[in-house]
């Protein structure tokens, strides 16, 4: 990370590849997933984003957030929501505050999202269960 002081502004830069990426844990996904954090929230910032990459037949555990939720698509994605949807390369999509949602990968095509989040109370995301083989494979056709 670079920090340049310009007068009175403060700029932050992350190069790419600084910051390593991690395995998603088995108690938030099925699956394989990789997560490469882009930015947490810290003393000025309440936001946080990440960039996660599932492979095809992986998903996300059910799951909320206090405050909204937004993905960026970057590759195909399953989401439930109201509906089921397929999340396009440049697609924006926001959960409502405490959403219960869950998403992934299709089973025939790996998919990666960039995802925004905001802190409340220290905590950005409530897990719950894990997404059923047969409820991900009906949901996601």
């Amino acid at each position: 990370m670079i920090s340049i002081n310009l007068k009175t502004r403060r700029v932050e830069i992350i190069r790419l590849g600084s910051q390593p990426s991690v395995k998603g844990p088995d108690d938030w996904f099925t699956g394989s997933v990789r997560i490469n954090r882009l930015f947490q929230p810290n003393g000025h910032r309440r936001a946080g984003a990440a960039e996660g990459t599932w492979s095809k037949n992986s998903v996300a555990h059910s799951y909320s957030r206090a405050n909204v939720d937004c993905l960026v698509g970057t590759r195909t994605s399953r989401t439930r929501g109201w509906a089921i949807e397929e999340i396009r390369p440049g697609d924006i999509v926001r959960f409502a505050p405490g959403e219960k949602h869950w998403h992934g990968a299709s089973a025939t095509m790996a998919m990666t999202h960039i995802a925004t989040q905001e802190e409340l109370n220290g905590k950005v995301v409530n897990w719950m269960e894990k997404v059923s083989d047969e409820q991900y494979r009906i949901e996601s056709k």
